[in-house]
């Protein structure tokens, strides 16, 4: 049992974890902070925290868990102004998508209390925002990777594994670099490339017409462009290591499939294709696989 649990950013992310451990009863009182006092205000009327603190020292004053659920540009900033206000024995964890940069900010911030940091990603989400989006199930049958470092307290680990469980999720273990090349490769290059293509569309001038005729393919695709554009700039730039390796091999396949449509090499793109076709196929196709989406 959580007896009270400090949120810092009370949008679908941070809402989310409080409605869910609620419906479990598993904390006493929840605690929000945000920097708007409209979200503030918002959460407090959906029930979604119990107090809402006028400031991030007030948040974490007497909290013996704390969730940082801000945009990546904004965790080095709150873990300076939270760290000496925190109780010693306090826990917090993140919900940052790359762990690196976020490791990093807290190891400088903590200080001593550092052991008392558990990284963690609910790979979670959807193309909305706000109190209001969030949502007691969102993370049921989804997937929390804690990405633990030497320093971490074992018993601080399994307090924020015990917590993500209650939501229904399952929690799995992960170094920090491999947490971030994985990441790059299945949710923030495509990002990248949705934001890109819907972007490029944007700019014709027969916009209106393309996208009226948008077959579902387009828009299964294209529907993460709609996620918050703060949000992944920060995680691009947080990442930026493993998203531009990503991106360069890209760029080499895409240049060989260009070279492949010029030359009429239709045996290139069959064999392009295919390989992707059995690929996906071979490793989507069990019905109970777990949605690792992050929107």
């Amino acid at each position: 049992m959580i007896n009270r649990l400090a949120i810092i950013g009370v949008g679908l992310i941070g809402g989310s974890l409080s409605l869910a451990l609620k419906a479990k009863s598993a904390v006493n009182e929840v605690v929000g902070y945000s920097r708007s006092e409209d979200a503030r205000q918002q959460a407090l009327d959906l029930g979604i925290i119990d107090k809402a603190a006028s400031s991030l020292a007030e948040a974490v004053r007497d909290a013996d868990m704390v969730f940082v659920a801000v945009p990546m540009g904004a965790m080095a900033t709150v873990f300076n102004d939270i760290a000496a206000h925190l109780n010693p024995e306090a826990i917090v964890t993140d919900g940052g998508s790359a762990k690196g940069q976020v490791v990093a900010a807290a190891k400088q911030a903590f200080g001593d209390k550092f052991k008392q940091f558990v990284p963690g990603h609910p790979i979670a989400g959807t193309e909305k925002s706000g109190p209001a989006a969030a949502f007691a199930t969102l993370y049921q049958d989804h997937r929390i990777v804690l990405t633990p470092v030497p320093e971490t307290d074992s018993a601080a680990t399994s307090k924020v594994k015990a917590m993500w469980q209650l939501t229904g999720a399952e929690v799995f273990e992960m170094d920090v670099e491999h947490h971030d090349i994985v990441l790059a490769a299945t949710s923030h290059l495509p990002h990248v490339l949705a934001f890109n293509l819907v972007g490029m569309l944007a700019e014709r001038d027969d916009c209106d017409d393309v996208l009226r005729y948008a077959a579902g393919g387009f828009r299964d695709f294209s529907r993460i462009a709609s996620s918050d554009a703060v949000m992944w700039r920060d995680i691009c730039l947080g990442n930026q290591e493993a998203i531009l390796s990503l991106l360069e091999q890209y760029h080499q396949g895409i240049n060989l499939i260009e070279e492949a449509i010029r030359n009429g090499d239709g045996d290139y793109l069959i064999n392009v294709f295919s390989r992707a076709k059995k690929a996906r196929d071979s490793r989507f196709a069990d019905p109970d696989l777990i949605d690792n989406s992050e929107v």
